[in-house]
Parts: structure tokens; sequence; C-alpha cells
């Protein structure tokens, strides 16, 4: 083993074996992934099923108003590609009404900031493309959990918990749904959402009885795009209390809806260590992995190890140079860094040179084409930035944020996916009761200043946080993500390396300690970053959290297992099927044979 060797204790066994694996942030998820797998589903169909179930069992990291980025695989295909349910701004998101309204950034809660919803017609399209089910089968988990109830986990409890002052005094429709009794439930609380089962009873009996799947699931799309989606918009556009502490209204509408739809795009990637790593473009964060990877690809391999000091300010030092071309280059336009060129020999080995043994206090972004970087002005905010771990929180002014959810499956044809889901938490803006959830607030990672390749403009999307991963090489396979914002490829890295580099299971990897940067620009509200601010599990040995201070490193410590909610399924040299999950909140949970 390269890498400082691994606790011979883990949380819970590598799954292996050659039938299917299925790994997501909710046990529920992947016992349905799991279950269509059994019933001769494929790895699409059941993470399609899998997915539904987690806007159910998940309603605080992910909903129907929200969006989705995953990596596809089909067997067959050589190279993977994007599967892309990110949603543009409408048509009314300009900056000029938005400044109109007293406001300097897009506010983290409330209809203003929902972009089109672009995830459950992504899940449709992946459905008619390569599932084999038909939707009714598909969506039967779903229907049950939502009709007849599911416990309530402990982290959708205390997110009601600290947005019941909201939702009582501004949010009514959403207190009815989520506090029935007029109080927060309790943990594992008996949670139905009839509203949300009658509308994918709608969807299911969209189009002609006699259609064949594919018209079927066409007819949903439709009837989702532009019967259910239109009566969330409607409702949004009376005002409410958004996140800046003012009424607004939602600028979604009929237009906005009838003119967009979930589609396909090419994968970006690079060559690590005899792997192929995949990504989303430039409108995602996902490149950053990218040109991080080439950043420390000179490195020898025990030099990566992130259990060590000089692993660990290796990672960091590289991934604030890399977050730094994130915030000022990465975007949906035209004024967006092309992949080419952020991961170009001459701009590495020039990005690569500024890595020094001192933490950098800096922003520093780039030039890769030869313009000139633009940042947004930066707003230090300690008490706000000094490190999420990866759960929705209230901060001091009462705005409240989300996180994310991640589902992976193979099958035993060779299907994969990684797929990160988010968006349309419960406290993104009011529950529209007939429907049973709420839209999603992704504009909030656009910035109100013109000429910025993330600013806001009608008709592009915002640039996400989300980010899965596959990576290939020969007939292996990964398919990796996790929850966390801008932590997403961050709690990814360390796992990454421990496996391609170190010489760990898939769960060795995500068990042992993680560490994040947290001096990178916010992507969600309100837009703040910490210098040189790092966060780190309790269980990083001591003497490299006092190696790390010492370099200038200004360490926050989060807890024993605090950092990453990491899921991954794959396939080894010899054909052998393996998964794994995150133990961290005890939620995560893998499932195969």
């Amino acid at each position: 083993m390269t890498f400082t060797p691994a606790a011979s204790f883990t949380t819970r066994p590598t799954l292996r074996g050659t039938f299917g694996m299925s790994a997501s942030t909710h046990w529920t998820a992947t016992a349905t992934a799991q279950a269509v797998l059994e019933r001769g589903g494929n790895a699409f169909d059941a993470a399609v099923a899998g997915a539904f179930v987690l806007h159910v069992a998940e309603p605080h990291l992910n909903g129907p108003g929200g969006d989705l980025v995953a990596l596809i695989r089909p067997t067959g295909c050589e190279r993977p590609v994007v599967l892309m349910g990110q949603g543009p701004a409408p048509a009314g998101a300009s900056i000029d009404h938005f400044r109109s309204r007293g406001l300097d950034l897009v506010p983290g809660a409330g209809g203003l900031a929902a972009a089109v919803p672009g995830a459950v017609d992504a899940w449709l399209l992946l459905l008619r493309d390569h599932g084999t089910w038909h939707l009714a089968d598909v969506l039967a988990y779903a229907i049950d959990y939502a009709r007849d109830g599911h416990p309530l986990v402990a982290g959708a409890a205390a997110t009601i918990a600290r947005v019941a002052d909201l939702f009582r005094a501004h949010w009514p429709t959403s207190a009815e749904q989520w506090m029935p009794t007029g109080t927060p439930p309790a943990p594992d609380t008996l949670v139905r959402n009839p509203a949300w089962a009658d509308v994918l009873d709608g969807l299911v009996s969209a189009g002609a009885p006699d259609a064949s799947r594919e018209a079927r699931i066409d007819a949903a799309r439709e009837r989702w795009m532009t019967h259910v989606l239109l009566e969330a918009a409607s409702f949004l556009r009376h005002p409410h209390r958004h996140a800046d502490g003012n009424d607004h209204e939602g600028v979604l509408d009929t237009d906005d809806l009838a003119s967009w739809r979930a589609g396909y795009e090419p994968a970006e990637a690079v060559s690590f260590r005899g792997w192929d790593v995949f990504k989303a473009g430039t409108w995602s964060q996902g490149p950053a992995l990218l040109q991080t990877l080439r950043l420390i690809e000179d490195a020898d391999d025990a030099g990566l190890d992130p259990a060590t000091a000089e692993g660990a300010h290796l990672l960091l030092e590289a991934q604030k140079l890399a977050y730094a071309d994130r915030d000022a280059w990465f975007g949906d336009s035209d004024g967006a860094v092309t992949a080419a060129a952020l991961l170009a020999d001459d701009y590495i080995a020039e990005r690569r040179a500024l890595i020094g043994p001192a933490a950098s206090p800096h922003l520093r972004p780039g030039s890769p084409d030869g313009r000139p970087p633009l940042l947004p002005p930066l707003r230090t905010d300690a008490a706000v930035a000094d490190g999420s771990t990866g759960e929705p929180t209230v901060d001091r002014s009462g705005q409240t944020r989300g996180d994310t959810c991640h589902i992976d499956v193979i099958d035993r044809w060779g299907n994969a996916i990684s797929a990160t889901p988010s968006g349309g938490w419960l406290q993104s803006s009011p529950t529209v009761p007939s429907l049973g959830f709420c839209l999603g607030t992704r504009l909030q990672a656009t910035w109100l200043i013109p000429g910025h390749p993330a600013s806001l403009a009608p008709g592009r999307r915002p640039r996400t946080t989300l980010t899965p991963t596959l990576l290939t090489r020969e007939t292996e396979l990964i398919a990796i993500g996790s929850p966390g914002g801008d932590q997403q490829d961050q709690w990814q890295l360390p796992v990454i390396l421990r496996i391609l580099v170190g010489g760990y299971s898939g769960q060795q990897a995500i068990d042992a300690p993680s560490l994040s940067t947290t001096a990178v620009i916010d992507s969600f509200w309100p837009r703040t970053w910490s210098p040189a601010g790092v966060t780190v599990e309790d269980r990083l040995d001591a003497r490299v959290v006092a190696a790390l201070e010492a370099r200038g490193h200004r360490v926050r410590r989060t807890g024993d297992w605090s950092l990453g909610r990491v899921t991954a399924v794959g396939r080894d040299a010899d054909g052998i099927l393996w998964a794994a999950a995150n133990p961290r909140g005890a939620q995560g949970y893998a499932a195969g044979r």
C-alpha cells in the first residue's frame, strides 16, 4: 500500500459480487434501486426509481423542483456522457429586475431564485432512452412512500425545526405540509405527502393507454413541464418572504417551461495514473477536479497521501488554485473558459509553479486564454464561511441552506451511472399545496454583475455545484459522487486518490479522515469566502493538523465523522462489481450481490 495504511477496521465491508450494485445517500433509495435490479431492471431503471424515492426520503436535500447532473455509461458505449438536468434562468430573471428589487445578490430562499426545474425531466429522459421499465413500475416505489408514509430522517426533522418560525409566519403552506400538528416533527415520525403521490399518478396516466413505453414517458414529460410546473410557477407569482427579509414575486412563467428540456452533452476528461476521469463541463464545477488532478499529477505517489502533511498541503493548495479559476472563469456563457484552455500543459505548469511551502491567503485566478480574470466583490464572514459539514444550516441572519443527494448504480451488463440530484429543498420556497413540493433556488449561484461568466442572464444555466464523476481504465470503472455544495469534489478527491494510488478498498477510502478548503467563494447566498480556511475531521493525525497550521492554514476541526457523504460503485479488472457508502450521519448505504 502506497499511502499510510488504512485502518484494519472499517465501518462496514466493501460489498462485492457479480449481479449488480447500488449506493446512495439514503438507505431507502439504495434498497429501491437494488430491488429494481433484482426484478430484472437495468442500472438506469434502478437509478430513476431510487431518485424519485430520494425526493420523498430526503426532502431537505433535494426535491422535484430541483436539478440534476449525471454521468452515464451505457454498456457498449466507449465514453461516458453527461445527463444534463440543469434548467436555465427564466426570461424575467435579469440583473436589472433583481437590482430594481433592491438586491445585490440573488436570495438564497424564495421563488425569485428559481431556475427552470430540470431534475424530473432529466430522469424521465434517461428512462425513455436507456431504461427498460414502464414509468408506472419505476414510480411505484416513490408513490407508495409518498402516500403511505416513510419515517422522517433526523436531518430532515432538524431542518424543519430550524425553519419552523419562517414556516409559521410567512410560508403557511409549508407549515401545513411539514408541521401538520403545529410543531416540528420528531425524527422517525411517519410523514406522508399525498399531493405528491397524486402528481406522480398523473404522470403515470399521461398519454394514451395503448401507446408505447417511450410515448407514455414523453407524455409524462410534457405534462410535467407544461402542467405541473406551470401550477408551481403560478403559485410563486404571489409575493412571499425571501432570504433577504423582504417579499418578492417569482418570475418563472409559461414560456420558460415550454422552451426548455433536459438533454445530453459530451463529458470533459483528463487522464490520471492510467485512468480516464470524466466530468460535466464548465457550466458545472466539475472541471475544477480535472484541473486539480493535473496540478498534482507530477507528485510521487507518497506525496499524494491526504493523511500526511505534505499530501494534505498539496491537495489544499492545488484545489485553491483550481477553485479560484472556477470562481473567475466557469459559467454558461461565451465568456466562460474552455476546458481545453484550462487544462493546457503550459497553463497547468504556470499554475503549478504557484504552489509553495506555505498556505496562500489570496484568491489567485489565472488567465487560461490570455484574458484578465474577473472576480466579484469578496465578502469575508468567518461566522458563515468557516466550513460547512454538508448538512443544511441556518446562519445568524436566519437564512437556510440545503444540500444534496447522490446515487450510483452498476449492473451485470455493464451499465453505470453516477448522479447528483439537488435543489427544491423543503426550505427553498413555499410548498405548493396542490403539488406537495416547492421550487429550487439555483439562481443564487449567479452574480448580479454584468460581464462575469456566471452572471445572471435569461436563458443561461446558473453554474451548478453538482459534480458526479465516472472513471474508466480499460474494463474497470468507478462511479462516485458526494453531496456538499462547494465541497463535493473536495470530498471525492481524497477517496479517489486513496483508491487509485493508495491501494485502499472503496469502503476504506470513504471511511478514512477527510478534509477540505473553505478558501473558495461560496456558491450559495450570501457568497462569502474564508481566506486560508481548512476544515478537517478530528481523526486526522494531530501532528498533520499542527503541520498544516505551521504552514499558515487556518484549520477548523469539525468532529470525528463530519466531512463528506461519498458513495461509489465500481467494476474491477476481473469483472467483480463492488459498492461502498458513507457512514457519516448513519444514513447512506450500499447494497448488492
